[in-house]
């Protein structure tokens, strides 16, 4: 056969798919015509399908130095050569093709591969327009024209390009990912879904928009969605580790047990197949925090921290998992070097953690804005159309995951109740449903009790837009379960912080915070971004209805000695500072006898604990752990000890109001941020200023002094007992009057068109 019929013989094969039968035509041909440039190019062509680069270029320079002036071999060779790597070599063959034809769209758009490899956006552009302007309907050529787009930034063109890459080819699954992406990146999330389920019809085996649909899903707060997808990707493509760190996150936002065992399981794997992934090691290691595994997550990040210490937060959440233990190693240069990397501007310590071990307002303020300009808790737009309601009842949400068995539920549980609903209709917006008993309790309080668990935050902002919410109120802040995207979405005209979280939360769209002037005095007003609504009593709730136990153990059962004086902090063990820990155990060395009464909260911070002490010079036995226990026990124990003793920097807070309800006489020393003044205020708003001490050598003396004289601190307790039905600390309705006052002074000043603005709270009569 000759070689030309051999040649169209292995041309036919080829283009029927039967690459191998090709080849072999193509190397008989060659056997007797060396040079047949069409052979040549075949060959070259297979071999780069076939993934054999190299052996490509071989056989296409061959064809080249037959005839050079072909510009299909150079635009060939140039993609073989780019398949190896060699980038400038294929750019030049590229050039030499357009030369020989400045039509040939191919070679252009080839060329724009090339500087796309190279992270020449600019250019790549420029060839894939000239490529657009010989072939304006290939689809191809406008995907990828819209991918260096977004590369630039210029993702108003970028959309252009992928919708018109869209209308050429409708069912072009990688234009439809890339253009979620891009709706994804200007803050538009429904966009974004919509475009990854299009993505995902039109190629269902599609693992990264699966992937991206999870991730997307995931941060609007539909954890269960983003399961899905994740699991979905996983199957798809089980190589990769980031998706099933991705998994791991979504499945531990669903909060059950079973969920957070399989999400352990996933970033095990995900750290099986890469050892270093910082996001896998800094997700297990929050896990492993909130499961109670404290010194297997202070391992992670320490870890964590040691490979990547400019991680996203990664210094804050090492020095927090050595206080979870009571590990002080180099505590006073870590806090110091946080502080340092915060006020420079760098995500240091997410603002919850940092209340932990930071004594600056100025500090908090800054970590807030910094966490507050993350994507996770920026602003999104606006949900609230401007409009100003002249409803009848001003309508209150109140938003958090925590309306359930927890500390702020106990605490503002009271308010819910007596609210006035003749002027107030109250909404709670629950992120987290809980089958409890607070639950039930708190849901008949309200007017309309949302779970939003499975909404996502714009579905949620949409909701309160909707029902015309003039106040939403966030009672999370920055603490754990957080969703700080509903409000940065303004679905309401007044936006308030309150209570959850002892701080700022540095951001533009919260308006107001309720607060009062000992845990805000004068002159630190420029250390909070929002307008400060000053309470006349003070700002933290309390239920005067919490039940406390009708029987305490006694002193022996609770492994307290039957005549020593005890020394009571039930605060968290992270909370306890080294300076503070110094002043307890120079208070045990100088009262013979006495015990510090501590809560069991794991067993590494006891057993660090007891070790310090025993450096101090103290039995590591005068420090009695006490387990955790229902809270009416647990109040009802409170009359075994003699004196609450405060930490600082962080104070007690429902900690000090137990107590204080309890009828124990709690000592604090205050400090300049809010979190560490909390304590001050209640003790002020019970009557018992003298409790309130400013420096830590006071706080020693004053303590030293009741423990020495029990007929001053008999007279102490003896007026807790009288003060406490009959101030404000504890008086619910009193406090839920001056928040409403509050409300309503912000409505209105919305409703005339001004500003918010600072304000106090007139007090209002028993």
């Amino acid at each position: 056969m000759q070689s030309a019929a051999l040649f169209a013989e292995a041309l036919r094969h080829y283009q029927n798919g039967r690459l191998g039968d090709a080849l072999q035509l193509c190397q008989r041909v060659l056997a007797s015509a060396p040079n047949h440039i069409d052979a040549l190019h075949l060959t070259g062509f297979i071999r780069l399908q076939t993934g054999e680069p190299q052996a490509a270029v071989e056989m296409l320079r061959r064809a080249i130095a037959v005839n050079d002036q072909v510009s299909d071999l150079h635009n060939t060779l140039g993609e073989a050569l780019r398949a190896l790597g060699r980038v400038d070599e294929a750019i030049a063959h590229y050039r030499r093709a357009i030369a020989l034809t400045p039509s040939d769209a191919a070679s252009h758009g080839s060329l724009g591969n090339a500087f796309l490899q190279q992270d020449k956006f600019a250019e790549a552009a420029d060839a894939y327009r000239r490529a657009i302007g010989f072939a304006g309907n290939d689809p191809a050529l406008h995907y990828n024209l819209g991918n260096a787009l977004t590369a630039l930034g210029r993702l108003d063109d970028a959309v252009v390009a992928y919708r018109r890459a869209l209308e050429l080819a409708p069912h072009y699954a990688e234009a439809h990912n890339n253009l979620g992406n891009v709706h994804r990146t200007r803050g538009e999330p429904e966009e974004a879904i919509a475009c990854y389920r299009r993505a995902l019809t039109a190629a269902p085996n599609f693992a990264l928009a699966h992937r991206n649909l999870g991730s997307m899903l995931m941060a609007q707060g539909q954890a269960a969605g983003a399961v899905a997808a994740f699991r979905r990707a996983v199957a798809l493509a089980p190589q990769f580790a980031e998706t099933y760190c991705d998994l791991g996150a979504a499945l531990r936002a669903q909060g059950d047990a079973k969920a957070t065992e399989e999400a352990l399981g996933c970033y095990e794997r995900a750290l099986a197949l890469k050892p270093d992934f910082a996001d896998a090691l800094a997700h297990r290691g929050e896990l492993l925090r909130d499961i109670g595994r404290f010194e297997e997550s202070a391992r992670d990040m320490a870890r964590l921290f040691a490979t990547q210490p400019d991680y996203d937060y990664a210094a804050g959440a090492f020095l927090y998992s050595k206080l979870l233990c009571c590990d002080w190693r180099d505590y006073e240069r870590d806090v110091a070097r946080i502080a340092d990397d915060i006020v420079a501007g760098r995500r240091a310590a997410v603002p919850f953690m940092l209340a932990a071990f930071s004594n600056s307002p100025a500090v908090m303020l800054r970590a807030a804005q910094i966490f507050a300009s993350d994507e996770r808790a920026g602003a999104r737009g606006g949900h609230w159309s401007g409009k100003r309601y002249s409803h009848d009842r001003i309508r209150v949400a109140y938003l958090s995951a925590d309306l359930r068995q927890h500390a702020v539920a106990y605490l503002i549980a009271g308010v819910f109740e007596v609210h006035d609903k003749s002027r107030f209709e109250t909404i709670a917006v629950s992120f987290r449903p809980a089958d409890d008993t607070m639950q039930a309790r708190l849901r008949p309080m309200f007017d309309r009790f949302l779970d939003v668990q499975d909404k996502s935050d714009g579905e949620v902002a949409r909701l309160l837009g909707e029902l015309e919410v003039d106040i939403a109120v966030d009672l999370m802040g920055y603490t754990q379960g957080m969703r700080p995207g509903i409000l940065g979405r303004r679905p309401a005209p007044v936006q308030v912080n309150y209570l959850g979280y002892p701080g700022t939360m540095g951001a533009a769209h919260i308006d107001y915070i309720l607060a009062d002037r000992f845990v805000i005095p004068e002159g630190q007003e420029a250390s909070y971004a929002e307008q400060i609504v000053y309470l006349p009593d003070c700002f933290q709730a309390n239920d005067s209805k919490r039940q406390i136990g009708e029987r305490a153990p006694s002193r022996a059962e609770a492994l307290l000695p039957e005549q020593g004086f005890v020394f009571c902090s039930f605060n968290n063990t992270l909370k306890i500072a080294p300076p503070v820990f110094d002043v307890w155990m120079r208070l045990l060395a100088r009262i013979e006898g006495s015990v510090l009464w501590l809560l069991q909260d794991n067993e590494i911070a006891a057993r660090n604990l007891r070790a310090e002490a025993s450096r101090r010079g103290v039995a590591p036995e005068r420090l009695v752990f006490a387990p955790r226990v229902p809270l009416a026990d647990h109040l009802a124990r409170h009359r075994l000890a003699d004196l609450f003793v405060d930490t600082l920097p962080y104070n007690a807070h429902t900690t000090a109001s137990d107590a204080l309800w309890a009828g124990l006489p709690v000592l604090t020393c205050s400090g300049s941020s809010f979190a560490g003044r909390v304590a001050g205020s209640l003790l002020h708003a019970v009557g018992l200023p003298e409790l309130v001490t400013d420096t830590l050598e006071d706080y020693e003396e004053v303590a030293l002094a009741l423990a020495e004289d029990r007929v001053r601190l008999g007279t102490i307790r003896a007026k807790l007992a009288r003060n406490r039905d009959t101030f404000p600390l504890f008086d619910t309705a009193r406090l839920c009057r001056h928040i409403e006052s509050a409300y309503e002074t912000m409505v209105a000043r919305h409703r005339r068109g001004e500003p918010p603005a600072s304000f106090a709270v007139e007090r209002i009569a028993r």
